[in-house]
């Protein structure tokens, strides 16, 4: 369970920064949590064009801080500080990602800071290898943008976004709204004013969620041109309690860029199918990128128009409840790439080229504080 400090506790930590950090936060604030995930595996992938590799790899795991002050009326002052930690190397850097500082009250919850998308964050929970090497981002957003501003990357719908804002609804019967805004900051060399707009739709009630999201990326790809991402999600969790429970997903997604040449365009889906019983948890994924369609000579990330431009990812995988904190987790993905595609795992990836496919056999444990 993660650990709560509350008003005038004492933080003791390794790193004397960390303590301070801990200790002002415990007097300053109502409550703050620590937490954390640790997400490690052990793999062997073939990028199919000879090239091998037995590696360990960093899921995304995190170390953050979060916390909450009561400022009376039924607002409430929020503030959340996360950053990135490599159990592999060691590595990290304290706040590169869900950060943020806001407000809470009975009209919702407005925040800034550097935040998943509305359009990311809505549908991230319904793919069981999120975030791994066989995530559904190989296949869905064109790729992954883990910590992303206008013009530092210029394809990804799944992206964490710099000098955000955020607007959340309260839910209303299951339905509420969330909104995102990218502020025009980069002033690129082509003259353009890139910004971004996302906003997700999501209906969680019983056992039904549901999502309709839309984002647009405001001359990303320069001066008059836009791209613009719209998906459908739909998930329904089903199964009587001694049989243990089975919930399937399915998203549809169109992504549209807007290049010097013309259109760029491209369809796809994803479906998984996940079932836990007791402690064991089998997981199955299937994602089809169908070819690019449009005049444009462009590639944008993984997307390109003409034959041969799709491809198709399926992972299995199975899953062994430790705790309420830890899990082992084992999978085996393979990605298929059309003659004139390049689709690669959305992280840790291997480099294939044209036509290749890519295979992957891991694991890992996964633990959360």
């Amino acid at each position: 369970m993660p650990t709560r400090i509350r008003q005038g506790a004492t933080c003791v930590a390794n790193v004397a920064a960390l303590a301070a950090l801990c200790a002002a936060s415990a007097h300053a604030q109502q409550s703050v949590t620590i937490y954390g995930r640790l997400n490690v595996s052990m793999e062997h992938v073939d990028n199919g064009s000879g090239f091998t590799q037995t590696r360990m790899v960093n899921n995304r795991s995190v170390l953050g801080f979060r916390g909450s002050e009561d400022l009376g009326g039924g607002v409430t002052a929020i503030f959340q500080l996360e950053g990135t930690l490599s159990p592999d190397t060691g590595a990290g850097e304290p706040f590169r990602r869900d950060t943020r500082v806001g407000l809470d009250g009975p009209w919702g919850t407005l925040f800034a800071g550097h935040w998943v998308t509305a359009y990311a964050g809505a549908t991230s929970g319904l793919d069981p290898f999120y975030p791994t090497t066989a995530g559904y981002m190989s296949i869905l957003a064109n790729g992954s943008g883990p910590s992303v501003d206008n013009v530092g990357n210029v394809y990804s719908f799944d992206r964490r976004q710099a000098n955000s804002v955020h607007y959340w609804t309260p839910a209303w019967h299951g339905l509420s709204l969330r909104l995102t805004h990218g502020m025009n900051e980069e002033k690129p060399a082509s003259g353009a004013r890139p910004s971004l707009d996302s906003a997700a739709a999501v209906y969680e009630r019983g056992p039904w969620y549901a999502v309709l999201a839309h984002e647009r990326h405001h001359e990303y790809q320069g001066p008059g041109l836009d791209d613009r991402g719209s998906k459908i999600a739909l998930a329904y969790q089903f199964g009587p309690a001694a049989w243990g429970q089975t919930r399937v997903a399915a998203i549809v997604e169109r992504l549209e860029y807007g290049t010097a040449s013309g259109e760029l365009a491209r369809d796809a889906a994803w479906v998984a199918v996940s079932h836990q019983m007791g402690a064991h948890g089998l997981r199955l994924s299937v994602g089809r990128a169908r070819a690019g369609s449009g005049p444009s000579t462009a590639r944008i990330g993984y997307v390109r128009s003409g034959p041969g431009t799709g491809a198709t990812h399926v992972t299995l995988g199975y899953d062994y409840t430790l705790s309420k904190r830890s899990s082992l987790y084992a999978y085996v993905s393979r990605l298929d790439n059309g003659g004139n595609a390049a689709y690669d795992f959305p992280i840790n990836g291997i480099g294939p080229a044209a036509g290749a496919t890519l295979k992957g056999m891991a694991l890992g444990m996964r633990h959360n504080f």
